[in-house]
């Protein structure tokens, strides 16, 4: 569990952030962070003063990476690029979450290391992460500036055979009492930009895998796209399923053959590709993944159900 909780000894009376500072080599910041959300506890009770002296046994609650070692795809000094599975999380959404690719980030480069964009939890593929506060702010910056291109593959439901465009705007949804949807198509959203390149049709399974090459970054661009056009990414689950579906799978009751029916596929088969970008000098990166072999995690075509 990447959250821990550790008894240190305070060998001398000492403002409390000042301990953190050295024990942790974090800076004043960061260790008043620490304290103030109650993670430094005296008598297993949280204080939450900074500058209050400290002396004697203490427990204090942080992050511990633990690495699975087997996700690097390339580093150098300033950042890595990592190959992230379906179903890990970029980071821990609670202090309970087993293991996040922040594990692996932190375990190689250190706690000024972190991820510099986001990906949905089920989505695979290439993520970029900083190893300092420098290459953060700027990688972050490029993403936001659009100067980092990035594409993804998909198996989608049903045959494409030729490319095509998807400039419809995106909102965010405010009302999940119809719709489990996170985003909507909706001409009062933000604009959005999606080209698509059919790559591969597999007629059995009546599935197109396509590349995704998305020159804006709405939430869950690609994912809205293709259901709008009626092409669903197969395993995807909330844009394609039936209500009563998405909702079971939100709520961890959907049993893993009722969701192959719903949802075509045992994961979302949406996977980050390559990336593009500069960093005093150009880099582009492509996955090592054989996203072609994925296609054996589609449900047969007969039994698969949409709410297209």
């Amino acid at each position: 569990m990447p959250f821990v909780k550790e008894k240190f000894i305070v060998p001398k009376e000492m403002p409390a952030f000042l301990y953190i500072m050295r024990t942790f080599d974090a800076t004043q910041g960061e260790a008043q962070r620490l304290i103030t959300k109650g993670r430094l506890l005296i008598q297993g009770e949280s204080m939450y003063r900074p500058g209050e002296k400290i002396k004697g046994e203490i427990e204090i609650v942080y992050f511990k990476p633990h690495s699975q070692n087997n996700h690097l795809l390339f580093q150098n000094q300033d950042f890595m690029i990592l190959e992230k599975p379906s179903g890990i999380l970029v980071h821990p959404n609670t202090m309970s979450t087993p293991y996040s690719m922040l594990d692996e980030i932190r375990h190689l480069a250190g706690n000024d290391a972190n991820a510099t964009h986001r990906i949905d939890m089920e989505t695979s593929g290439l993520l970029l992460a900083s190893k300092h506060k420098k290459s953060e702010t700027y990688l972050k910056n490029a993403f936001e500036a659009k100067t980092i291109q990035k594409s993804y593959l998909a198996w989608v439901d049903g045959k494409i055979t030729e490319p095509f465009s998807v400039t419809k705007s995106i909102k965010v949804n405010d009302d999940y009492s119809l719709t489990k949807h996170k985003v909507l198509i909706d001409d009062s959203g933000r604009s959005a930009h999606t080209d698509f390149k059919p790559l591969y049709y597999d007629e059995k399974l009546d599935a197109t895998m396509v590349a995704c090459y998305p020159l804006t970054g709405r939430t869950h661009q690609i994912r809205i796209h293709l259901f709008h056009v009626k092409h669903p990414i197969l395993g995807d689950p909330i844009y394609g399923p039936t209500f009563h579906a998405s909702n079971a799978y939100l709520d961890q009751i959907l049993n893993d053959e009722e969701r192959m029916m719903q949802m075509g596929a045992g994961r979302l088969l949406l996977h980050a590709q390559s990336l593009c970008f500069q960093y005093n000098s150009k880099f582009y990166i492509e996955s090592r993944t054989d996203f072609v072999k994925m296609k054996n995690l589609i449900y047969e075509k007969e039994k698969r159900k949409f709410n297209r």
